[in-house]
């Protein structure tokens, strides 16, 4: 079944902006990129998705073996003993824990991922554990190699907080006949953007599916 996925504006990265546009997906692809109007007169059966903000392609993740390994993702009834946000170093030391309660943080570290708009991941899969929560998800697995270095505060769930543009964050355009991942962001623009952050997602769309809606 046809989907179409139309936002106020979407931004393909190496492509002319979409006011008012829209992608289409059929199946795991992507099958059309254009105005929202034109794309569903052409296809009045597919079912339709309305979004708020921009689309822009899925970000990448370059922290993903800091954030997989080397943090906890506290499970959301430890927050108000843990708090929310992934805890490294010291903290992380002190909480001696087992396999399973390790593998929960991997796959909550990978959802959260997710609700960032992030849909390629650098990561080392030499742990079992990682490797079979990551293969599960669905990201694409990219290579660390001239991933840069970790923040002074610490690898972050918001690709944006490295510093780089839309462009230097997105793992690829978004082009027809591409694997459909994207995310939708509810801010104006792509400058609105920077400045929120990736916490602004409300829908990932990973190799055709909604992986995460916020609303």
């Amino acid at each position: 079944m046809l989907t179409i996925h139309a936002a106020p504006l979407v931004l393909p990265v190496g492509g002319a902006p979409v006011p008012g546009g829209a992608v289409v997906v059929d199946g795991n692809r992507i099958a059309a990129i254009g105005p929202y109007e034109e794309l569903a007169a052409d296809r009045p059966r597919a079912r339709v998705r309305r979004w708020p903000g921009v689309l822009t392609p899925g970000l990448r993740q370059w922290h993903g073996t800091w954030l997989l390994k080397r943090c906890y993702h506290p499970d959301p009834r430890e927050a108000d003993e843990l708090g929310e946000l992934p805890l490294s170093g010291a903290e992380l030391e002190a909480l001696e824990l087992d396999g399973a309660r390790w593998a929960g943080s991997v796959r909550r570290g990978l959802q959260r991922m997710l609700r960032h708009g992030t849909t390629a991941l650098a990561v080392t899969l030499n742990e079992p554990v990682v490797r079979t929560a990551v293969v599960r998800s669905g990201l694409t697995v990219v290579s660390t190699v001239g991933a840069p270095g970790i923040l002074a505060e610490g690898p972050d769930l918001d690709p944006f907080v490295a510093g780089h543009d839309l462009a230097g964050s997105v793992h690829a355009p978004l082009v027809v006949g591409a694997r459909a991942d994207f995310a939708v962001f509810d801010v104006a623009d792509e400058a609105a953007l920077q400045a929120t952050g990736a916490g602004s997602c409300v829908a990932t769309v990973l190799d055709g599916r909604l992986v995460h809606r916020a609303r």
